[in-house]
Formats: C-alpha cells, structure tokens, sequence
C-alpha cells in the first residue's frame, strides 16, 4: 500500500533509494555539459545505450557557430556511441518521449525540469543535472529520496472556453512556487479520469512550476488504448490507499480562463480583468501546449480570419507537424497571418526564433514567465491556448469564447 512514487521507487517516503534508470534523455543544452561531466569522470564507452536518448530540440537550428559546434560534438558522441538521437526537428525532448516511448511503472530522468511531463503516463519522471545524469551513462542508476505526496482530486469536467492549461495555471497558483516542493503530485478522482492523455501532459508539465518533483496520473484506460496506438500493450495501475502528506479539491466546473502574469507563474488572474493590455507578440506551443491537440483548437479560432499582432506557431515535434500539415491545420495557420517555427522549444527559453524586446509584451502558452526569459526587459504572460488564439486576432488580451 502507498502512494504511486512509493510504489515506482519501492521505499516509503521520506526513504533513500537506489533505483535502476528505465529512460534516461538530456537536450543539446544539457547534453553539452552532461558529455564535459561524463569525460571528467573517466567516461571511455557506453556500455548500454539502449534506454539513452539524446534530443536536439533547444536552440534548433542552431543560432551561432558556437552553438554549432557544440551541437556538432555532441551529434557525433551520440552517434558514435549508437544513443537513441533526435536531430533538428525531431521535436521536444519531452513531447518526443511521450510519443509511446515512455510507459507506466517506468523510472524516467532527463536533464531538464520538465521531464515531469511525462507522469501522465504513470511513469516517476523527473529532471536532474548534468553531473547527476552522467553517472547515470556511467551506471545506468541513480538515488532518490522518496517524495512525499499530494493528492489532487478532480471532479467534474472542463466547462466554457476553460482547457486544461487554466486548470494548471490555477493549481499553481493555489500551492505557490514552492508550494510542493521536492513532493509529488498525484491527479486522482473521477474528473481525473476523464481527462485525455493531452490534458494530462499539460497538467504534469506544471508540476515544477509549484516546485514538485515530479506531477503523475495512474496509468488507466486511456493510457493503455494511447499507448496501444503506438504499438505497446502496457498495464492499468489501480490507486491504493495510502497517506498524503496534504490533499486539494478541484471541481473542474468552476475553473475559468486565467493568465500568470509576469514575472511569477503563480500570480494568476482571470483572463477577464486583463483584457485589453495590448500586445506585441503572442506564442503558441513548447512542452506544455504544442501538441496537435493544440494547433488544432488554435486553427478552429484563427481559421478564415487574421492575426492582428505577430504570432509565431512552434509544434512540439515533427510529428505533431505532419499531422498537422495531413489534416490542413497547418494551412488554416499559416493562412491566418501566423508564422510557423521549426519543431522544438523555440523562443520559449529566448534564445532564437521569437525573442522579444525591451519593453515588449508576449502573451504565450509555455510555462514559465520569469524576468528576461524570452528576451532582456520583455513581460510574458502566461495562458491557454483559445486565450492565445483570441488575443492574437485582436492583438490584445481578450477573454475566449467556447468552440466546439
């Protein structure tokens, strides 16, 4: 009996673990300085590459010959040392891995913090640095101490124009930034449940942002028939009684569109009492909103009609693109006046592709709105993408409007 990390981890809370790494992946950001680490420990081979996975998807294409470079040394380690390698415009790393890759009961490390994403499959996924993760080349384990939980009942279902990024930004919003810090989350209850499975990556994907370590849903039916899909026969996981260490009630009817506003991802306020802040540029995608899910509901709002402020479109992976192209949301996009970026993280982090200036308002579906984050002197605001879809038409924050 315990909670789903205590089960995945085998200790209880509060516990130190050695556990064997199921997926280990770092980024060419990370994988820059885990490859230094890694050499600097006697590194000479990889003995099992098998579950390693190298993802190019940061600053990709790459912005300067510096960055290059690095990208080239790093491109020729992972192929010379037969790593599982996604070059430039693979995707996310961990949108990526979320394309039936990863799979319940699984012990998942990236190095990048929101490797949390990938709890929705009921995997224990969380992010470590670059020293950590080049022990686990070395090794193929690593250590935890076991976090404590909390429980996060869902009921009800999703009502109006609120999606599930307004939940997320409303439940860290509620614990604060540190507010679960090194704890897990578990989303549990019916309404929970009813969520799909791109609902629950966005809803995972915040986790870090309270300061977890790590935002999990149980693996139940509609894991199974998505991973299914991708060619796995994986297992239900059946919640068991166990402790938490605190316990919130969501009733998914009463959440509304909301917005962080900068430069704190837990200053949350509904969309409605930003309205008409002008803006300079909107963004939609990175790991938490790029799925095509995503560009989908985006180009039902934008479709026959124009942007009125630059808006740049990043899919999550290039997958997520060519669906996009098969099925004509790529088209209704680019028709609308938007632009469209190259599979990856893109301006989220400010490093290429829609960096903004001083003085500049940026209203984006990624997770994080910290001071010069996409670019010196800039504000971002954080929201959903039909708030994104909406402001972007009027070049303003504006409240959405349901669409089926």
């Amino acid at each position: 009996m315990g909670t789903l990390s205590e089960r995945i981890l085998g200790g209880t809370a509060g516990e130190y673990v050695d556990c064997h790494v199921d997926r280990a992946y770092v980024h060419d950001g990370t994988g820059v300085l885990t490859l230094e680490a890694w050499k600097n420990m006697g590194g000479k081979g990889i003995q099992d590459a098998a579950h390693l996975y190298v993802l190019f998807d940061h600053i990709v294409p790459a912005n300067n010959s510096t960055t290059a470079a690095l990208q080239h040394e790093l491109r020729e380690f992972a192929c010379g040392s037969f790593l599982q390698f996604s070059d430039i415009g693979g995707g996310i790393c961990h949108q990526v891995m979320g394309e039936g890759v990863v799979l319940p009961g699984e012990v998942v490390v990236g190095a990048d913090s929101h490797t949390c994403t990938l709890g929705a499959f009921g995997a224990f996924a969380t992010g470590v640095g670059a020293t950590d993760m080049a022990a686990i080349w070395m090794t193929g384990e690593t250590w935890f101490r076991v976090p404590e939980s909390i429980g996060i009942h869902l009921s009800g279902t999703l009502s109006g124009a609120a999606e599930a990024k307004d939940l997320a930004l409303t439940y860290v919003g509620r614990l604060g930034m540190d507010g679960a810090t090194y704890q897990a989350l578990e989303f549990i209850g019916e309404g929970a449940a009813a969520l799909p499975m791109d609902d629950r990556l966005t809803l995972c994907n915040l986790a870090v942002e309270t300061g977890a370590k790590a935002g999990m849903f149980y693996a139940d039916d509609i894991t199974v028939q998505y991973l299914a899909a991708a060619g796995h026969e994986a297992r239900q996981q059946e919640p068991e009684s166990c402790r938490y260490q605190q316990e919130l009630d969501f009733d998914l009817t009463d959440v509304v569109p909301v917005i962080a506003v900068p430069p704190r991802v837990d200053t949350i306020r509904p969309v409605s009492d930003l309205a008409g802040v002008p803006l300079d540029q909107v963004f939609v995608g990175t790991c938490t909103n790029g799925r095509y899910s995503d560009l989908a509901r985006f180009a039902r709002i934008v479709k026959g009609r124009k942007v009125a402020v630059r808006t740049i479109v990043v899919p999550a992976s290039r997958a997520v693109l060519e669906e996009a192209i098969r099925t004509g949301v790529l088209a209704d996009i680019v028709e609308s006046g938007c632009s469209i970026g190259t599979p990856g993280c893109g301006p989220c982090l400010g490093a290429h592709m829609g960096v903004i200036g001083e003085g500049e308002v940026c209203l984006s579906t990624a997770n994080r709105n910290f001071k010069n984050r996409m670019g010196t002197g800039g504000e971002i605001y954080l929201s959903s993408v039909a708030t994104a879809a909406f402001s972007a038409l009027e070049g303003e924050i504006t409240p959405p409007e349901e669409v089926s």
